[in-house]
């Protein structure tokens, strides 16, 4: 009988900084986790954002900028086909992008029993034929026939699921109820096992307090974000909805028409002390690389400075560049 592989420490690949994340901030690659919450919190409506994000490149939530653009899976186990064709529509008039050119495919099965190895391998062999880099199941509790408060029924679903993320590096994110029962923890109100809270790489909860949608968000390998405040923003005339980060739906004319550089500076500028560059890249959302560009060009114009601390404006008449400059730049990103 052979021995199980093995590697020294030191001989595992390391994970980059622009490898971490599928969403930036709110869903890492190849991560499985779920979309927790009560009826009616727009679960579905979250999910469906964040597989269109993926699909087109843009800002899921009109806040958290998709990194790994690619092939998007969905299952609505609730809704009727052109139901879901409406929702998408909907979304995709909000982003300014076109249904027949998102990479983003719909099963249309009636009915899937992924506690059935008959549908395990339907599902496992779609997966392989499409190759999509995030799959969304809407809700969990359609989708078997398991006892969910048994650990040792419901684990067996979630190996399976976890094995599908590890054999498609695919991330897969599963809508899933939350009890009435008030919790401290919003993870600890998920229906069902403990083990469905446990086995999240990433989780997001949504929960309505008063008039607002509370949108909190968690990671096992990575800092959590501070609970936002999320709205369903619907423009009558086009037919356009989604949902959004309430600032991204109020500010996001301004935060279009910002360059990056200017970005960069409007942030340094109302900062009290030097900011590190993760701090920037947090609050920007922005990926590594185009950060350091744009460093490095309003540091070469004299706008900004380095410092041990980070980085802090200089103070300069010289012309602000604009953002084509810095996709144009041929420099090499340093941490700083």
């Amino acid at each position: 009988m052979s021995g199980l592989p093995v590697l020294q420490a030191a001989c595992l690949e390391q994970q980059l900084e622009e490898t971490r994340w599928l969403i930036e901030g709110l869903w890492a690659r190849s991560a499985i986790g779920l979309i927790g919450g009560s009826p009616k919190c727009c679960k579905t409506w979250l999910g469906l954002d964040m597989a269109i994000s993926v699909a087109s490149g843009t800002k899921a939530l009109g806040h958290f900028q998709a990194i790994g653009r690619g092939p998007a899976l969905i299952y609505l186990a609730e809704d009727a086909l052109p139901q879901v064709r409406s929702r998408i529509d909907a979304i995709c008039r909000r982003r300014a992008c076109k249904i027949q050119d998102l990479d983003l495919h719909v099963i249309t099965a009636p009915s899937l029993r992924l506690d059935q190895v008959t549908d395990q391998e339907r599902l496992a062999e779609t997966i392989r034929s499409l190759r999509p880099v995030i799959v969304v199941l809407d809700p969990l509790v359609r989708l078997h026939r398991l006892d969910e408060n048994s650990a040792s029924e419901i684990s067996g679903l979630l190996g399976y699921f976890r094995d599908l993320q590890r054999r498609f590096d695919t991330a897969i994110v599963l809508v899933h109820h939350a009890s009435k029962k008030q919790r401290s923890q919003p993870g600890q109100a998920l229906r069902g096992s403990s083990d469905l809270h446990a086995i999240g790489d990433c989780n997001a909860y949504l929960a309505r307090k008063g008039e607002h949608l509370i949108l909190t968000i968690e990671h096992r390998a990575a800092r959590s974000p501070d609970p936002m405040v999320l709205e369903l923003v619907s423009d009558e005339t086009t037919g356009a909805t989604a949902l959004c980060v309430r600032d991204a739906a109020l500010q996001s004319g301004n935060d279009e028409q910002a360059t990056l550089p200017e970005r960069v500076l409007q942030i340094l500028g109302q900062a009290e002390d030097p900011l590190p560059r993760h701090v920037l890249r947090t609050r920007i959302r922005i990926n590594n690389q185009r950060l350091g560009e744009a460093l490095i060009l309003l540091e070469d114009h004299g706008k900004i400075r380095r410092l041990d601390k980070g980085w802090t404006l200089q103070g300069s008449s010289i012309e602000l560049p604009g953002e084509t400059d810095v996709g144009s730049a041929e420099v090499q990103p340093t941490e700083g």
